[in-house]
């Protein structure tokens, strides 16, 4: 009978711990995320975001729109010919107070590889990513949602 209390206060603080590290992932852009096509605002594709020395990467682990292409034809750099599909297309990022800046991004629909930042919003579940050429006034935002 003593070990039920025991147990019960090793599953409280169990359950407060495994909220603590969730509540702590968020604060991050790491995990997955579900990005959507420009014009149609359908899902396109799952990114998984990685963290190495402070240094964020994505590659897109799944195509979700099925008018995708497989393969980057017009990619003008190592990656052209190469599967979509396992593909880093997320480079370079830094977190820089609540932002993430200093990367690029590659865009394999066309090719283009813009400068890239990102922040995160309603409380991590989302992902605001501004694409641009030179300056980030002449870009475009996209929002993308994690997954869970």
């Amino acid at each position: 009978m003593k070990k039920q209390p025991f147990f019960l206060i090793f599953a409280a603080l169990l359950s407060c711990a495994s909220a603590l590290v969730s509540a702590q992932s968020l604060d991050s852009i790491v995990g997955n995320w579900k990005s959507f096509d420009d014009d149609t605002n359908a899902p396109a594709a799952i990114v998984q975001i990685t963290e190495k020395n402070g240094i964020f990467s994505g590659v897109i682990t799944k195509l979700l729109d099925p008018n995708a292409p497989l393969v980057c034809e017009k990619c003008t750099d190592a990656r052209k010919g190469k599967s979509v599909v396992g593909m880093e297309i997320l480079s370079g990022l830094k977190r820089t107070g609540d932002a993430y800046s200093g990367g690029q991004i590659l865009d394999p629909d066309d090719g283009e590889i813009y400068r890239a930042e990102m922040k995160l919003k309603d409380q991590g579940s989302k992902l605001d990513l501004r694409a641009y050429i030179g300056i980030p006034l002449l870009g475009r935002t996209q929002t993308w949602v994690r997954e869970r």
